[in-house]
């Protein structure tokens, strides 16, 4: 039976390399220069750092300038409200989801069940599988995915006869 996976994933290597770029970028801009603005990254976050809020968002604009620029699907990158300190620092985490999570994935199936398409759909470890009798009703979901905007990036994969 024809089947394939819905997934929501971003790649680990784009995003490390557009954190290589704003790093290099960092290092040449002038008006970071003196400054004490950092750029960590941890598994599924981007912390960025800065003396104040108007070098962080200069920081932040840097960042997601060269994710976009990597074809990192924005979407996917959730940022957090800044937390700035009484002393002046300024810090914001840009959280990167990786995989659907459970009410978006549940919105996805329930879309997909609304257009009575003649398949079935489940979640399995973030992600959806999609099964039916028919590659054309697998190919008319395929489509019905990607003409709605469903607040994530998503993918296919594991399209198998």
């Amino acid at each position: 039976m024809p089947s394939f996976d819905i997934v929501s994933e971003v790649d680990a290597q784009e995003i490390d390399n557009a954190l290589n770029q704003a790093h290099k970028e960092l290092a040449t801009r002038f008006d970071f220069k003196g400054s004490v603005a950092e750029i960590l990254s941890e598994k599924d976050k981007i912390i960025l750092t800065a003396e104040d809020a108007s070098r962080l968002r200069g920081l932040r604009e840097i960042v997601i300038g060269k994710l976009s620029k990597r074809g990192v699907d924005l979407r996917n990158v959730e940022q957090v409200e800044p937390a700035i300190s009484p002393l002046g620092h300024a810090r914001q985490e840009l959280k990167i989801q990786q995989g659907l999570e459970g009410d978006k994935a549940k919105e996805i199936i329930h879309a997909i069940k609304a257009q009575n398409f003649k398949v079935q759909s489940q979640l399995q470890e973030r992600q959806i599988r999609v099964t039916g009798k028919k590659r054309d009703d697998l190919q008319a979901v395929i489509q019905f995915v990607r003409g709605r905007d469903l607040g994530v990036a998503t993918s296919f994969k594991n399209f198998r006869d």
